[in-house]
């Protein structure tokens, strides 16, 4: 995925006609491209900014069951959610999907022990003891005295809960997961490319057939021709339908604000679910920092730069605060960061939109030639990519190649460095030993990269200095920011300090100490000048300090009006017809 294997999928897209193109590069566009070529077919797959610059890189970064929807009694969501997660964890991702531990603190001693611990049991079933990939999966719940959880988990208030039951989900670097679908659906043949905006579609007999777009990095203009399109822009939806002159799925955006404060704020190793009045906290455990979230609001401003108020920064303290020993205070806080959930708005038979929202995903062709998909939840990625391609495929055009496609076959594809990972993680004293690394580093390595952590330590020997700490980021190595570059798809300095890498959130600078640094060791690979240099460096500058303004606003209206003051690297063109 470097830049000049970017010029070859741009020129392959407007040359080709395609069986599918995927309008969309977050989890579900990037997993629908994934599954459409493992069938079999010639994709494509477009994104109008970088991987997984959407939701895909802001959520809680969590696989899990969603222990809440079984209070909702929906258990068909629970157990799909979990085999997801059982897949992930033990074959299609392990270098990058782990199990983590949370704490459910309980407030009673025998009814609420009784009925949590119930439900947790019944996760633990659900999740399947006997089914679990491999023979991987994680560990089940116990049940945890006072005392023992004031030895798990020191930060707590001693007055905070009278037991807890702890219980394993799984955790992934969201943005890095999107990343090796794409990378691995390149691998799979197909033409990917990002920073390309849709501006219009073409039509044949009534039929969507293809798209026109724009290349920002160029301006070249392309023509892309495909027997099926798939829409997967997730809040966006509707805005697709309209470009596409369709009307279909509704859908609503509800933001999610989550907070990053240093390791050492919170003591123990333990996650924590906690309920709230308006939602559920989660207090998630990563190696340098604690990820605290998440908001549930509606949001009806820009989409294209959520942000999170004053408000969201302080409520979520003063959650985490009901429990902690120790209070956080905005002091503690080294990063935020602001997604948009893609919630389905379901409509009543008269037409009008209903106040049910759902996260199942919902999957339709809103015009021949056209199928669209939303809502659903990170988890399930991989079966919301099988469903809207079955959907599409379900719809044949005249001239079509006879007889129906495979079948899906993602659940029995690993990712890109999935594939010897464990053999690298036995490795991993004798990696370490051979570099004079820590054994920390490489495993941070290995978390990242899998079995492709060979790729990068090839750029290691060839040129030792890049085998150095990052500037102003220890935990990074410099060799991967050029890799971001080469292997990875990165266009520009945000794609690597914010997803390529987390320095905007998990750094208390929030990665302006590196910024240099970065766009220095991008610019060879990139073929940047010294001004294109400056101006990604001035331009991220600008995008931190009008995050940071909005966070001590008041309102979202007032957050967003200073996150609006920020330059884009790329600006979009406005959409034109056909």
């Amino acid at each position: 995925m470097s830049r000049d294997a970017r010029d070859r999928a741009l020129d392959r897209l407007a040359s080709e006609q395609l069986d599918v193109l995927v309008v969309g590069g977050g989890v579900t566009g990037a997993g629908a491209a994934l599954d459409a070529a493992s069938r079999g077919l010639s994709v494509g797959l477009l994104e109008q900014r970088d991987w997984a610059s959407g939701t895909s890189s802001r959520a809680s970064k969590l696989v899990h069951g969603g222990l809440r929807y079984l209070e909702m009694l929906d258990f068909a969501l629970v157990r799909e959610a979990l085999h997801e997660r059982g897949l992930l964890v033990g074959r299609l991702a392990p270098h990058l999907v782990h199990p983590v531990p949370f704490l459910y603190p309980l407030q009673h001693r025998v009814w609420e022990r009784a009925y949590v611990g119930a439900g947790i049991a019944l996760y633990d079933v659900l999740a399947g003891v006997l089914g679990r990939v491999g023979g991987r999966g994680v560990p089940l719940h116990r049940h945890l005295s006072h005392r023992a959880l004031a030895r798990v988990a020191p930060s707590l208030r001693p007055d905070a809960a009278v037991g807890a039951i702890r219980y394993y989900d799984a955790k992934v670097d969201d943005a890095r997961l999107v990343e090796v679908l794409v990378r691995t659906a390149a691998g799979h043949g197909v033409a990917a490319a990002s920073r390309v905006t849709v501006t219009g579609y073409l039509e044949e007999d009534g039929r969507v057939a293809g798209v026109t777009a724009v290349d920002l990095e160029s301006g070249r203009e392309l023509v892309v021709r495909a027997r099926h399109v798939i829409g997967a822009t997730g809040v966006w939806t509707e805005e697709t339908q309209e470009l596409f002159r369709a009307q279909g799925l509704q859908v609503r955006a509800s933001k999610g604000v989550h907070v990053v404060v240093p390791r050492d704020a919170v003591a123990g190793d333990d996650g924590f679910i906690l309920k709230t009045a308006k939602s559920v906290l989660f207090i998630i455990p990563w190696p340098t920092h604690w990820v605290i979230g998440t908001t549930d609001t509606p949001w009806d401003l820009s989409k294209d730069h959520p942000v999170a108020s004053g408000a969201d920064v302080d409520y979520l303290l003063e959650q985490a605060n009901g429990v902690l020993r120790r209070p956080l205070t905005r002091d503690d806080v080294m990063g935020v960061y602001t997604g948009l959930r893609p919630l389905i708005q379901p409509v009543s038979s008269d037409g009008s939109a209903t106040t049910k929202v759902s996260r199942e995903h919902t999957t339709a062709t809103v015009r021949p030639g056209l199928t669209v998909i939303a809502g659903g939840k990170y988890t399930t990625y991989r079966v919301m990519a099988r469903d809207v391609v079955d959907v599409a495929l379900a719809d044949r055009a005249p001239g079509d190649p006879a007889g129906a496609p495979p079948a899906s076959l993602t659940d029995e594809l690993p990712l890109a460095g999935a594939d010897g990972y464990a053999v690298r993680w036995n490795q991993r004293h004798r990696l370490a030993a051979a570099r004079g690394w820590s054994e920390e580093r490489v495993v941070h390595l290995l978390h990242r990269y899998g079995a492709l952590v060979d790729e990068l330590l090839a750029l290691v020997d060839a040129d030792p200095s890049l085998g150095e700490p990052l500037e102003g980021a220890p935990d990074y190595l410099r060799a991967e920011v050029v890799y971001a570059a080469t292997h990875e798809g990165a266009l520009h300095l945000e794609d690597v300090l914010t997803r390529r890498t987390r320095l905007s959130y998990e750094q208390a600078d929030r990665g302006t100490a590196s910024a240099r640094a970065t766009a220095e060791l991008l610019a060879g690979p990139l073929g940047w000048t010294a001004e294109q240099v400056e101006e990604e460096v001035s331009t991220y500058l600008e995008r931190v300090d009008a995050e940071r303004a909005a966070e001590v606003e008041v309102d979202d209206d007032a957050a967003q009006r200073a996150r609006s003051r920020a330059r884009e690297i790329r600006p979009l063109p406005v959409a034109g017809g056909r």
